[in-house]
C-alpha cells in the first residue's frame, strides 16, 4: 500500500503522522502520478491547524502538500496533452496530497517537466513561484519603479524578488539580517524587519515605492503599507482582510498549465532560480514541514520521494 505523510484529524504537530493510503484513481480531468518530489509550503501546516477547513474541506485521512513533480501513470478522462510515462509538475488535485508516493494531479494546473529541469526545482514551482509570477504581472511593473517585497527570504519572494529584477525594477525586500546574503544574490536591496521598518525603507527610498509585495500580513502589513505610493498597488499573499482595510488587494491566482508552462521554462532557460535549500527525503517529510512551519527558511524545502 502505498506510503504517505499527512493527518487523521487537524490540530498541530502532534496530529501528523505516516499514512497508508490506498492507490488513488484518476477521475476526469485528473492525472495520477508517481511523485519524484513535493514542494513544502507555509500553507501545508495551515490546512492542518484547520484554518481552511471552510474554504478547502477535506475528507480525512490527507497527506499534506500542494505541488508536485513527478512521472504519469495513469490519464483519466477527458485529458488531453499528456500521456502515460510523461514527467509533469502541477498543483495536486483537490483531496489530495503531494507528500506520498502517488497522487492526482489537476490535469489543466500541470505541465511537462523539460529534461534540464530536476524534479527537486520543478516541485518547488507550481505554488510559490507560481504565485510570484501572478503576482509581479497584477502590480504591472516597469523598467525603472520600484517593489517592496515585505517577507523577501521564502519561495515566493525569492520567486517574486529575480522575476521583478528582470523586468528592471529596483528590488527592496524586508527580512532579517541572515537574509541579507540571500537577498543581494537575487539583485534586491535587503531592509531588515522590525521597528521602524519604514524609516530604514525611507531612507533608502524617500518618496516610498511604486509597490509593495506583502508575504507576512498582520502588524509587518500594516508597517509598510504607508510606503505603497499607490494603494491599489499593494498586495497581500496572506491576509485579505488587512489589506481591504488598507486599500490594496490580495493576488489573484492564476493555476493554469499555460502560466506555469512559461515559468518552467524560465527556470530551464536558466532565468529563474527556485533556491532549493533543503531537499529531505520522505520518510522525514516532519522536518520539512516543522522547517517551513518555523518561518526562517531560505528559499524553498522539497519533500524527495523514492
Amino acid at each position: 500500500m502505498p506510503i504517505a505523510y499527512g493527518f487523521s484529524r487537524y490540530g498541530g504537530t502532534d496530529v501528523q503522522e505516516v499514512l497508508d493510503l490506498d492507490r488513488p484513481t484518476p477521475g476526469a480531468g485528473e492525472l495520477l502520478v508517481a511523485v519524484r518530489a513535493a514542494g513544502v509550503n507555509p500553507v501545508d501546516w495551515k490546512i492542518r491547524e484547520g484554518y481552511l477547513a471552510e474554504v478547502m474541506p477535506l475528507s480525512l485521512p490527507v497527506a499534506f502538500g500542494r505541488e508536485v513533480s513527478g512521472v504519469v501513470e495513469e490519464v483519466g478522462q477527458d485529458v488531453a496533452g499528456f500521456s502515460i510515462h510523461d514527467e509533469v509538475l502541477g498543483s495536486v488535485a483537490p483531496g489530495s496530497g503531494g507528500y506520498a508516493e502517488f497522487t492526482l494531479v489537476t490535469a489543466s494546473t500541470a505541465t511537462k517537466k523539460p529534461p534540464q529541469v530536476s524534479f527537486t526545482d520543478a516541485a518547488a514551482l507550481p505554488v510559490a513561484a507560481g504565485t510570484a509570477y501572478d503576482a509581479i504581472g497584477q502590480l504591472e511593473l516597469r523598467e525603472g519603479e520600484s517593489l517592496l517585497i515585505n517577507g523577501i527570504g521564502g519561495g515566493v519572494g525569492v520567486a517574486a524578488a529575480q522575476l521583478a529584477r528582470d523586468r528592471g525594477v529596483f528590488v527592496l525586500g524586508t527580512g532579517s539580517e541572515e537574509k541579507r546574503e540571500l537577498a543581494e544574490s537575487l539583485g534586491a536591496t535587503l531592509v531588515t524587519y522590525g521597528d521602524s521598518v519604514a524609516d530604514r525603507v525611507r531612507a533608502i527610498m524617500p518618496n516610498g515605492v511604486d509597490a509593495v509585495l506583502d508575504l507576512v500580513g498582520g502588524d509587518a502589513l500594516r508597517s509598510v503599507a504607508a510606503l505603497a505610493s499607490d494603494r491599489s498597488r499593494l498586495l497581500t499573499t496572506t491576509d485579505p482582510d488587512a489589506v481591504a482595510e488598507l486599500g490594496g488587494r490580495g493576488v489573484e491566482r492564476d493555476g493554469s498549465g499555460a502560466v506555469l508552462a512559461e515559468i518552467v521554462q524560465l527556470v530551464a532557460d536558466g532565468k529563474l532560480d527556485p533556491h532549493v535549500s533543503d531537499v529531505v527525503p520522505l520518510d522525514r517529510a516532519a522536518e520539512a514541514l516543522a522547517s517551513v512551519e518555523s518561518g526562517h527558511t531560505r528559499g524553498k524545502v522539497v519533500v524527495s520521494v523514492p
